[in-house]
């Protein structure tokens, strides 16, 4: 059965204007982002998604983890870091749409934090926010069929990625399908969600403006809770969708945006070309910046330049 949900006129705008800046991000080839922000991407993603949870880390010890350095700090805030570095690193081997996949990146992310990790939860449960009851999960005996329903929901070709995604965050939450681990667990399946169909999404850190929304973020689960429908988080989620793509592409066009090309164009794997060449893969350089593209490829030594002037051809190293 579908989820329930409303189609509304923010919704409409939101989804266009996603619509419009993920076209920018392709035509400026920026899903092939450089590995330096890949790399800060990560962290934040990271970052982001486990301070939610209260976890304490710094963006700065983060990092030392990724590189295998040693740091002090709680076990346990550790722990939950090396397993979520383990999990983001090989996104690209779950499949978004398998009830399986999702549990074995739940047993991953939450190994070693609790018992009963890569399993739906067998006991009943509600959500507490001060001395009041915000939610009380469904028994635990429907969440295996309640699951395999919404894993069903994601096969729907005819709903767009960026509502699927939401809705299924939204009522995997409301499942509430594991003793601990959930939020991290729609978040991150919200990220696979989006990369099947936007590649963009691995390294787009919108956890980051989630964290910096909190209150939001509940208040739109909340109220999506009593309507009985994901409306609401629906809106709050495509609008943090559509300023993270604002951020990444307003940072771009400052920096970076000559190294991406740079290093989308040695992918491509032409061992000797011209300048011509390299204007014929990005349609829209101007002869000024693609000879500013390639002064820079040299300075980096990715290629050296043979002949002057016209009759430059440039030979990848």
């Amino acid at each position: 059965m579908k989820p329930p949900y409303d189609i509304t006129s923010k919704i409409l705008k939101l989804i266009t204007s996603i619509s419009e800046k993920i076209g920018e991000v392709n035509a400026n080839y920026l899903s092939k982002q450089s590995p330096q922000l890949r790399k800060q991407n990560r962290i934040k993603t990271i970052h982001s998604s486990l301070k939610i949870e209260g976890n304490t880390l710094t963006e700065e010890q983060i990092t030392a983890l990724i590189e295998n350095k040693r740091i002090i700090g709680p076990e346990k805030d550790v722990l939950e870091v090396l397993n979520a570095i383990k999990v983001y690193e090989k996104l690209d081997q779950y499949n978004y749409f398998s009830d399986k996949s999702f549990l074995k990146a739940h047993l991953e992310l939450m190994n070693g934090l609790i018992e009963s990790a890569g399993k739906y939860r067998n006991q009943g449960v509600g959500i507490v926010k001060g001395t009041n009851v915000e939610h009380i999960a469904p028994p635990f005996e429907n969440v295996p069929f309640q699951m395999k329903n919404l894993f069903e929901y994601l096969k729907d070709s005819d709903e767009l990625t960026l509502i699927k995604s939401c809705v299924f965050h939204y009522e995997m939450e409301f499942i509430h399908p594991f003793l601990d681990g959930n939020g991290r667990m729609g978040r991150l399946w919200q990220t696979l969600i989006l990369m099947n169909e936007y590649p963009v999404f691995e390294f787009l850190p919108f956890e980051t403006l989630i964290s910096q929304t909190q209150d939001e973020y509940y208040k739109s689960l909340s109220l999506s809770d009593k309507a009985g429908k994901s409306t609401f988080f629906i809106e709050y989620m495509l609008d943090v969708i559509n300023k993270s793509l604002e951020s990444l592409l307003n940072y771009n066009n400052r920096i970076l945006k000559d190294i991406d090309r740079l290093e989308y164009f040695i992918k491509l794997g032409i061992k000797e070309f011209t300048r011509k060449d390299y204007m014929n893969t990005f349609k829209d350089l101007s002869s000024a910046t693609a000879s500013r593209d390639l002064k820079k490829g040299i300075e980096l030594q990715l290629f050296e330049s043979i002949g002057s002037l016209n009759k430059t051809k440039y030979s990848i190293k």
